[in-house]
């Protein structure tokens, strides 16, 4: 007889079945098929919340005995007295540990139940989806209290004035708040591409089985409910086969790094010696075995080197994705597994860093103007004072920058007969332009001070608009705390179920 007896049971690839001999240790990588081995804790709990749900549909709609979901459920329960993932990782099995313990516990006449209508696809689907919509959960969460770290530093430097950099080149004259309320804008839209991958992540592919799902009437609904799904994947065939919802929450995740690793490079120049903008805590430092003078801010040359990571993570997803699907053909999830490790990793080191910086105000503001970042507004002061066409005004500034630079001249220092000779070299007259005006032209805070158009970086339109940070923050953070909240009342729902049958039961 080829069936074992049950307390044998080793799973559903049993040797001497339709294979006949044993599947080669690790071929297909730790998630293959989640026939045999062990899984993460976070795995087990997707794959035994499924179990129970299913369970309980089954049940419900009368497609097994009563009794038998009630024995099942019993046993699960207790699995969890024992300790779940600490039982499911010794009988091993991974997403097949639930039946593979049922049968050894309750027989096959009883735990053989379990597996009606399902498939290791469908097993496979749900545990990713749970995986995935609990990953991009903790990434809001971090997010969110990134972006309050860095409103509440960028309030406190509204009026810091300096050099904005394009290029590598000084550009334009900045506040350091100004900045900063950028950062936040970025990742009020990282939130919301999180919350849009969220949402179509969140919709369960339970009981399409492998792609055509049963012909036995399973309530797709039900369990998708008890899951926590805010909706069922309407095509049977696409709940199992693609796998493109994995595809977007890396994506999500890649491009939280890649801003990282921007602000990483932003931060790490202003931290050299020859700009000297901020000083960081040693926490965030190594030091050299040979140079006693080093403090290197080790923090940047880790975020730009795991965020190269998180790319290759993504071609890594992605480049698994093929027609024949079903088989787990991206790299089992541990890509994007490892993404989301690292940019919590970073966040949180983000979080603590932002607002432990020392600001050199002085620093800062002496940079500002110190190579022609205001020179844009001098030619607007040519265009408003004496009429001149935009193109004209600009090209004679770019003779003057080049004047004071040949001959050595600081910006603050330039005088109007020196901008008379840069017209004349350039269109043969002088612009007349009085010395007070030109010295308020080239004043950095007055720079920054006229610009208060919509968005602009002048501290009095920044603290009209950082009003409107916080209030969408809030809001975040309330979507935030309701997606929790919804996922907990999914839960005590299951276990209120699982109760009722318990109790009718007797």
């Amino acid at each position: 007889m080829l069936r074992k007896p049950h307390t044998e049971y080793d799973g559903p690839r049993s040797p001497g079945i339709r294979l006949k001999e044993p599947m080669l240790s690790g071929l297909g990588g730790p998630f293959a098929l989640g026939v045999g081995g062990s899984a993460d804790t976070a795995s087990l709990d997707a794959y035994h919340m499924f179990d129970k749900a299913h369970l309980v549909m089954l049940a419900e709609e009368d497609l097994i005995p009563r009794q038998d979901a009630v024995a099942m459920l019993k046993s699960l329960r207790e699995m969890e007295r024992e300790g779940m993932a600490e039982v499911r990782q010794e009988i091993e099995g991974g997403m097949h540990s639930g039946e593979k313990y049922l049968i050894r516990r309750l027989g096959y006449e009883v735990g053989g139940r379990i597996h009606l209508g399902r498939s290791s696809g469908d097993l496979g689907a749900v545990w990713r989806r749970i995986r995935e919509r609990d990953r991009l959960g903790e990434l809001l969460k971090g997010i969110n209290r990134l972006r309050r770290a860095i409103l509440s530093t960028a309030e406190q430097n509204l009026d810091v004035v300096m050099p904005g950099y394009t290029g590598s080149q000084h550009a334009q004259p900045v506040t350091l708040g100004h900045q900063l309320m950028a950062w936040g804008s970025v990742l009020e839209r990282h939130f919301q591409r999180a919350t849009d991958a969220y949402q179509r992540v969140n919709q369960s592919p339970a009981g399409a089985a492998i792609m055509t799902g049963s012909s036995f009437l399973l309530n797709r609904h039900r369990v998708g409910e008890l899951l926590g799904f805010e909706g069922v994947l309407r095509n049977t065939f696409d709940s199992i086969i693609f796998e493109d919802d994995a595809v977007e929450t890396i994506m999500v995740a890649a491009g939280v790094h890649l801003s990282l690793s921007k602000w990483a490079n932003d931060i790490n120049f202003w931290f050299t010696s020859e700009a000297g903008y901020v000083d960081i805590p040693d926490r965030f430092c190594s030091t050299s075995s040979i140079m006693m003078q080093k403090r290197n801010p080790s923090i940047f040359s880790t975020v730009r080197a795991s965020s190269e990571e998180t790319i290759g993570g993504v071609v890594a997803t992605y480049g698994g994705q093929n027609y024949s699907g079903g088989e787990f053909t991206t790299d089992g999830g541990a890509s994007l597994h490892r993404a989301f490790d690292r940019v919590a990793q970073a966040m949180g080191w983000f979080t603590d860093l932002i607002p432990a910086m020392e600001i050199k105000r002085e620093r800062m503001e002496e940079m500002a103007g110190a190579y022609w970042a205001q020179g844009t507004d001098v030619a607007a002061m040519l265009v408003a004072e004496k009429g001149l066409p935009w193109r004209t005004a600009h090209q004679i500034v770019g003779v003057l920058v080049r004047f004071s630079d040949e001959r050595g001249i600081h910006p603050k220092d330039v005088t109007s007969e020196l901008l008379d000779e840069a017209a004349v070299a350039y269109y043969g007259e002088t612009v007349g332009l009085s010395q007070e005006l030109l010295e308020e032209s080239l004043d950095p805070s007055k720079f920054v001070d006229r610009r208060v158009l919509y968005g602009g970086p002048s501290p009095e339109e920044s603290r009209r608009r950082l009003p409107e940070y916080y209030a969408q923050l809030e809001a975040d953070e309330e979507w935030v705390e309701s997606a929790d909240e919804r996922l907990q009342g999914a839960a005590d729902k299951l276990e209120s179920a699982i109760d009722a049958l318990i109790s009718q039961q007797g």
